[in-house]
């Protein structure tokens, strides 16, 4: 008995067999993948980047299970007992993948309702993120400090989900105060002045500023400016640090919470400084 030969081992047609899977797997697998990067970079040229991903997943899961098929064929296994007992196993899924089912609907209707694609940035119960992925059973973020966050499409479709890049420019309302004394006409001057000069405010819209209100200790104004989505960031950055540099160059006051004592209607206002008189004269006795 020869003890390298192969055929005593196991039989001539399960060699070929074997052969047969291999060459369908060598054959079929990287054509399948050449069909989902075509499948995702044709949807995603003609209609966005979250088609592209999804046609891409359809794609190679189809093909899948068409090579595992054939492979099944070659290995003499028949799908009639498979398929009935996926019957029943199917009724007793059906019960226990009743989220999943939900999930999936929801994402369809993500799919055909675009409220965001891939690379939007978008905010969902305070959780902010860039969108990586809209998958049938969830949508994928990741988040600006790099964290992965995955959220079921049921709780995307059930909650107020806001697209923070969905057009093209966005406002920034920067909260400014000024004390009393100061002449609003002037301040206003100084704001617009330092929108125009500011590299990421736009003229078209013009900056605004609304008198908000009168505030315990200033006068409170909303100083309202647009920039290029992608800019608005660097227009948060830059907007306020200037505003504050202009006013300590023209004395603006930027007033903190204090409060006045009167002791009557024609009185002045009770000074601090006689307490830190009292005080000094104690230090001093």
């Amino acid at each position: 008995m020869d003890l390298f030969n192969i055929y005593n081992y196991i039989s001539e047609e399960t060699v070929f067999q074997a052969v047969r899977v291999l060459l369908i797997i060598a054959i079929s697998f990287p054509v399948l993948l050449l069909l989902r990067n075509w499948a995702r970079s044709f949807f995603t040229k003609k209609y966005a980047s979250h088609y592209g991903m999804l046609a891409g997943k359809v794609v190679f899961y189809t093909g899948l299970v068409i090579m595992i098929v054939m492979v099944m064929g070659q290995l003499g296994i028949s799908l009639a007992p498979l398929l009935a007992g996926a019957g029943i196993v199917g009724v007793a899924l059906g019960f226990a993948s009743q989220t999943s089912v939900s999930n999936i609907i929801s994402g369809l209707f993500l799919i055909a309702e675009q409220p965001f694609k891939v690379d939007d940035i978008i905010n969902v119960n305070g959780t902010i993120g860039i969108v990586m992925s809209i998958d049938v059973l969830s949508v994928k973020l990741r988040t600006f400090d790099n964290m992965f966050v995955r959220i079921p499409n049921e709780t995307i479709i059930k909650t107020e989900v806001i697209n923070l890049t969905r057009f093209p420019i966005r406002r920034f309302n920067a909260k400014v105060s000024v004390a009393y004394k100061e002449d609003v006409g002037k301040v206003r001057e100084i704001l617009m002045e330092v929108a125009e000069k500011n590299k990421y405010s736009l003229s078209e819209p013009e900056p605004q500023i609304i008198f908000e209100a009168f505030g315990t200790s200033s006068i409170d104004l909303d100083f309202r400016i647009w920039a290029p989505v992608n800019e608005w960031i660097f227009l948060k950055n830059t907007i306020q640090e200037e505003i504050k540099k202009k006013f300590d160059e023209e004395s603006i006051e930027i007033p903190f919470p204090h409060v006045s004592l009167y002791a009557g209607q024609d009185t002045e206002a009770m000074p601090i400084e006689i307490i830190n008189s009292v005080v000094q004269q104690e230090e001093a006795d």
